[in-house]
């Protein structure tokens, strides 16, 4: 039964990583511009993106594996769970995380660097005519990737040899809890180092591309109906153009047979029309390919298909709003509880040795950790909801160096170097989440999962604790649990057991790491007010460099509207137009820039 249980959750998780190679393979293509699309750049990008988000995907699969070795409503190990049986599973998913975040490091901080490199020193004209060949261009990209080895090197040279926190007086450190987290092994320590100095950096960008996207991504969703259908859009700029072109004529009709043309003042005008004639041609045109006009009947069906589900569309950017502002105020419950009630504050990086205040999300998670996969199917909901935010930050702000755009972000837009760099900080953003998950959002879960003890004394000390007629002092494990059953039966997890060491043995990566969390939950805060009642300027669910139809009103004024749109969609066919329904169209466009 045991065998059976544990090859189930490790097939369940074979699973969720060739979904997540899937997508990644799907967010690679969607946003690679054609023209520059390279073999190279794809697969390196695929196969990152895939380490990552296994990595993240791994933290249920280790929370099921040791809740499995013990019986929730008694509170013991089970009778298959003896200690070489727990410490065989521990080791092999030691293995998989070392493996994991050893790629994951190799990955960013070498490969793709490499790969970057490789692709500036390409040259198509420099190939085609002979003069460029492999040798080149990898020696060429090898020595600019050196500069990352050396990093990489003083990186693992610093954490063997940095010593660890000896300020090991604050109150509970003499638990067995947290001397097991104490690292004396100067590999580990290494890897250690490198893991929480890596968690710190991508906490930068995790406060302000995740908690962005966080916010603006659920509103996306909900703005995605448009404001007017494609066919009244059509009919509109049809009208429009017609009185545009017809007040052209006037003018040069007017000015014929003129001394020296048109007048200062007629010249203007037709050039402010010559201008929104091209913007009206050009939405003319995007109203067309948004009907299907020329298209084949299979994309034609796509898109009236697309129109009758756009509502459901809109009820699940509600759904993710509902679940973006559970999840920040069950992060603000945890930080609060954490910053009063932590064991050892900041001499470990505030671990939290019980909840003492309810949590919705982590109480979803313990109950749903009784029965898998419903927790793992839930976990790899949230670590994409928490990816896909980070990618709608990273399109919404563009990759950045301070105020200077480097590099946007957008669905057939993104070049091999932007789609490189966004590849880079998705992987430290991912590491920052995988620390958000496991000690903020979901901490207890996290931790021990649905895992309990008995604390019914014993006559014996090698007794096992029975509760089988006593279910009142079953009790969950926690940090702080000192029983003698809670240390036989309570088994931590790989992953809080290597976050909580980082933090315990170097504090000050879990102060800043703790601390960003309230600085993560503050931009949320203010990018969602903003976002709710200013229109982003970016469609970040549709980033496409011809998407003028972008309104400047309030999301709240504008639902009534995107129903009927939506429903014109579906009809195909659009209502009376009103008289001003042209001018309307004008006057919106009189900022369009040249083509």
């Amino acid at each position: 039964m045991a065998l059976i249980q544990t090859a189930f959750i490790w097939v369940a998780y074979a699973v969720a990583v060739g979904l997540v190679a899937l997508i990644a393979a799907i967010f690679t293509y969607t946003y690679q511009t054609p023209r520059d699309r390279s073999a190279l750049v794809s697969t390196v990008a695929i196969i990152t993106l895939t380490s990552l988000l296994a990595t993240v995907l791994l933290l249920p699969v280790d929370i099921a594996l040791v809740s499995s070795t013990t019986s929730s409503k008694l509170g013991a190990k089970k009778e298959w769970a003896t200690p070489e049986a727990v410490h065989n599973i521990l080791l092999t998913l030691k293995i998989v995380y070392y493996s994991l975040y050893s790629l994951d490091a190799v990955l960013c901080l070498l490969v793709v660097p490499f790969t970057y490199f490789y692709y500036e020193e390409w040259d198509e004209v420099d190939e085609e005519e002979g003069t460029q060949t492999f040798g080149q261009k990898f020696f060429g990209a090898l020595k600019y990737t050196l500069i990352f080895v050396a990093l990489v090197v003083i990186l693992f040279i610093v954490g063997f040899f940095v010593p660890v926190a000896r300020d090991r007086k604050g109150a509970h450190l003499d638990l067995d809890y947290f001397k097991r987290l104490l690292s004396e092994n100067h590999g580990e320590r290494a890897l250690t180092f490198a893991l929480g100095l890596l968690i710190c950096l991508g906490t930068l960008l995790y406060i302000l591309y995740t908690a962005a996207g966080l916010a603006l991504l659920p509103i996306s969703f909900i703005k995605s109906a448009p404001s007017i259908s494609a066919p009244q859009l059509s009919e509109t700029t049809t009208s429009a153009l017609e009185q545009n072109r017809e007040r052209q004529r006037q003018l040069e009709g007017r000015n014929a047979g003129r001394d020296g043309g048109l007048a200062p003042k007629d010249q203007r005008e037709l050039e402010a029309l010559v201008r929104e004639e091209r913007t009206l041609v050009r939405r003319e045109r995007l109203a067309a390919e948004a009907r299907g006009d020329g298209k084949s009947f299979i994309v034609r069906a796509w898109t009236k298909i697309c129109a009758i589900f756009r509502p459901l569309k809109l009820i699940g950017g509600i759904l993710l709003l509902v679940l973006a502002i559970i999840i920040w105020v069950s992060m603000l419950i945890t930080g609060i509880d954490k910053a009063k009630n932590s064991v050892c504050k900041e001499h470990c990086g505030y671990i939290l040795g019980s909840i003492n205040v309810f949590q919705p999300v982590n109480w979803i998670f313990v109950q749903s950790s009784k029965v898998f996969p419903i927790d793992y199917v839930l976990m790899a909901l949230l670590v994409l909801f928490f990816f896909s935010s980070s990618v709608a930050g990273i399109a919404a702000i563009g990759i950045r160096f301070l105020w200077l755009r480097l590099f946007e972000i957008r669905k057939g837009h993104t070049s091999p170097q932007a789609l490189l760099m966004a590849t880079v900080m998705l992987t430290l953003i991912m590491l920052a989440i995988n620390y958000s998950l496991a000690m903020i959002v979901a901490p207890q879960y996290a931790i021990y999962g649905a895992q309990t003890f008995c604390s019914n004394p014993t006559k014996h000390p090698d007794d096992q604790p029975d509760c089988s007629n006593h279910k009142e002092l079953v009790k969950p494990c926690s940090e702080l649990s000192s029983d003698y059953g809670s240390k036989n039966v309570c088994t931590p997890t790989v992953v809080s057991t290597f976050l909580n060491r980082v933090t315990l043995n170097f504090p000050v990566f879990g102060i800043v790491a703790f601390w960003a969390q309230f600085v993560f939950l503050a931009v949320f805060l203010i990018v969602f007010t903003t976002a709710l009642f200013r229109t982003p300027k970016l469609d970040v669910n549709q980033l496409d460099e011809d998407a003028e139809a972008d309104e400047e009103e309030g999301l709240l004024a504008s639902t009534g509207r995107r129903f009927g749109a939506t429903w014109q969609d579906i009809r195909g066919k659009a209502k009376k137009p009103s008289g001003a329904a042209g001018r309307g169209i004008r006057g919106d466009d009189n900022h369009e820039d040249e083509d």
